[in-house]
């Protein structure tokens, strides 16, 4: 092993540019995977905040049969909850935020009329909800802030393809800098190789040092990225949630945990199974 390992620190530092692309690649790679998952995870609870917060509100007609309508509302596969609001109760909240809107009641009637509201199980389905529910008897409008959940869900959406886009184009890109800088070492190396194919090595042997290449490569690239990753996103987490308090993001380590070890871990799967895969293709060549 401790051969191997030689061969293997010789050959970084003979093609020491290749060696260093490739590691500012796959680190670069890695930080921006980082960022993406972890952007994931705060649009992923960003969007759960969303859902249980958005509401379908229908108005009703006077005189419509509320509690049946509430039995229709209850049986679509999309509602979560649904609850029936009187005219009366709607005042009342009104009240408590307009001191005045019971005087004016007073004087000019209720003006309210009694509202289903209905929390839906996924934000995308409250278009689906509303449409279904305006149609219903006795159902004068629908309102579910379409505007606003239509739009805030197509660009968080949009956001995290394009994030998934981004990296698998780096990962693509890192693969490729691997493949080339083992392949250059082994045409550096391609007399010493003939030669110990002549004397009997086996390929297993002769793949070793360029194995533990990529892995040296992978470990170190991983910590590079964490060392990076953490610290920055703690600050920039640290400054939205002041600056916008209402986003959801997350900080606590027992969260971020995962999401950082299968960075790490990835970074190093890379590192192993790219260079062995070179290594065997290349190998076949110069034999």
């Amino acid at each position: 092993m401790t051969y191997h390992l030689r061969q293997a620190l010789l050959a970084m530092r003979g093609n020491l540019t290749a060696t260093f692309a490739t590691l500012m690649t796959m680190t670069l790679t890695l930080l921006m995977l980082g960022f993406v998952l972890l952007l994931t995870l705060n649009v992923n609870r960003t969007l759960a905040q969303l859902e249980s917060q958005v509401e379908v509100a229908a108005f009703l007609r006077e005189g419509a049969d509320g509690p049946l309508l509430l039995t229709q509302v209850r049986a679509l596969p999309q509602v979560r909850e649904a609850t029936l609001v009187t005219s009366e109760q709607v005042l009342d909240e009104m009240t408590r935020d307009y001191p005045y809107a019971r005087d004016a009641a007073e004087l000019a009637g209720n003006p309210f009329p009694d509202t289903l509201r209905m929390r839906v199980s996924r934000v995308e389905d409250s278009r689906a909800v509303a449409r279904a529910v305006g149609t219903l008897a006795g159902v004068e409008d629908v309102e579910y802030g379409a505007g606003y959940v239509d739009q805030t869900v197509r660009t968080l959406t949009a956001v995290r393809g394009a994030g998934y886009a981004l990296v698998g184009l780096l990962l693509l890109g890192t693969l490729f800098n691997i493949l080339n800088a083992v392949r250059v070492a082994m045409y550096a190396r391609r007399q010493e190789i003939s030669v110990m194919r002549l004397l009997g090595a086996t390929r297993g042997f002769i793949r070793m040092p360029h194995v533990i290449e990529g892995l040296i490569l992978g470990v170190t690239a991983a910590a590079l990225a964490l060392a990076l990753l953490t610290p920055m996103y703690l600050e920039l987490a640290g400054r939205v949630q002041v600056f916008a308090p209402v986003f959801p993001v997350v900080r606590d380590l027992p969260t971020l945990l995962p999401i950082l070890a299968a960075v790490g871990g990835l970074g190093v799967v890379i590192g192993f199974f790219g260079s062995l895969f070179a290594s065997r293709r290349y190998l076949r060549e110069l034999e």
